[in-house]
């Protein structure tokens, strides 16, 4: 049996295993995430689930990785940075401008002493590469701290983080193993085990939510998983490879953020305009609204296998792909103006 299989699989059963005892602590402890008028859920339900994806992850990486490269020390130190800050956040609510700064202290710290940054960027028309030099480092905070808050954003219906975590993990495992990134198959595996082992607790009716601290954690492992594998490949268009992955999560992203400002209000205040929302207006039942972005998440996917495998034909499927993708929000009045007005974090939203 292939490493990455092992890894995948130990992290599967070290999630199923601990997600229980981690969900009774927080019933223990009184860490609930509790309904008000405008939440989604109907009870009290524990939000500790993120300490369970990331012991599972951290214990398989480690078992399977045999000797952690210095790149794959930074992004479990930097998974557990982002851990505890989420955990905090969960607890005492900080300010989004303080949460953003931590955010950006823990990429700028792991981009810095551990060498996980995007070192080049490819030349589609030429199929060389551009070095980026000093730039790489603010590229790859960027990106880091961007899908950090992407995940973030995305996380508001059960189920729904953690099963685009999973498919992306899995794409990001598939490229990997093409370019024979051993240490990158074994942490895309690792967080594809322990997203996929939490599943079951977190799909609706959840009973445990993943928190800040799971979603940022995600969001940050998954940003780096990419900087580490197809980032620093010299496949044609390697760019577009993580963020067609990573594709839903950023498009709904950016749609809000147009959304927001077109609304006169901040792009850090929450709102129910995601897409999400906009399937559940439209009559659908939580599990069919997950099962739908599973499935555009699962497409987008594909089409960035697509792309490592025949660059010729992503090319210009690629332009086809994103003009579906805004057609879709505009479809679902994901840039509309009128925009409810919601403070509720998470799962709450």
């Amino acid at each position: 049996m292939p490493t990455f299989v092992r890894a995948l699989l130990f992290a599967l059963l070290v999630s199923i295993a601990v997600t229980p005892i981690i969900g009774w602590l927080a019933l223990k402890t009184g860490a609930l995430v509790r309904p008000v008028s405008r939440s989604i859920h109907s009870r009290p339900v524990p939000h500790m689930g993120g300490l369970a994806i990331f012991m599972a992850f951290v214990a398989s990486a480690l078992l399977w990785g045999r000797a952690p490269v210095l790149e794959t020390w930074g992004v479990l130190l930097g998974g557990l940075a982002m851990v505890l800050l989420g955990t905090i956040d969960d607890f005492k609510t900080l300010s989004p401008r303080l949460k953003l700064f931590g955010q950006v202290v823990i990429a700028v710290l792991v981009a810095l002493f551990f060498d996980l940054r995007i070192i080049f960027v490819t030349n589609p028309l030429t199929g060389g590469y551009i070095l980026l030099g000093a730039w790489g480092i603010p590229l790859t905070v960027l990106w880091m701290v961007a899908m950090v808050n992407v995940m973030n954003l995305v996380d508001g219906l059960d189920g729904l983080a953690a099963g685009i975590s999973t498919i992306a993990s899995l794409t990001l495992l598939m490229v990997a193993f093409k370019a024979g990134q051993t240490h990158v198959m074994i942490l895309a595996a690792a967080l594809a085990g322990s997203t996929l082992g939490f599943l079951p607790y977190n799909f609706n009716p959840a009973k445990i939510f993943m928190g800040d601290s799971g979603a940022m954690f995600l969001g940050f492992t998954l940003a780096a998983v990419a900087v580490e594998g197809t980032l620093k490949s010299a496949a044609t268009l390697a760019l577009a490879v993580p963020v067609l992955t990573l594709g839903l999560p950023i498009f709904d992203t950016a749609f809000a953020i147009v959304r927001r400002v077109a609304n006169g209000r901040s792009i850090s205040e929450a709102d129910r305009g995601h897409l999400h929302h906009r399937l559940l207006e439209r009559g659908l039942t939580q599990r069919r609204a997950c099962l739908v972005m599973y499935s555009i998440s699962a497409c987008l996917s594909g089409s960035a296998l697509l792309l490592i495998s025949n660059p010729q034909a992503a090319v210009g499927a690629l332009p086809v792909v994103f003009i579906a993708l805004y057609l879709v929000g505009l479809r679902a009045g994901l840039l509309g103006l009128r925009d409810d007005k919601d403070k509720h974090r998470c799962e709450g939203r």
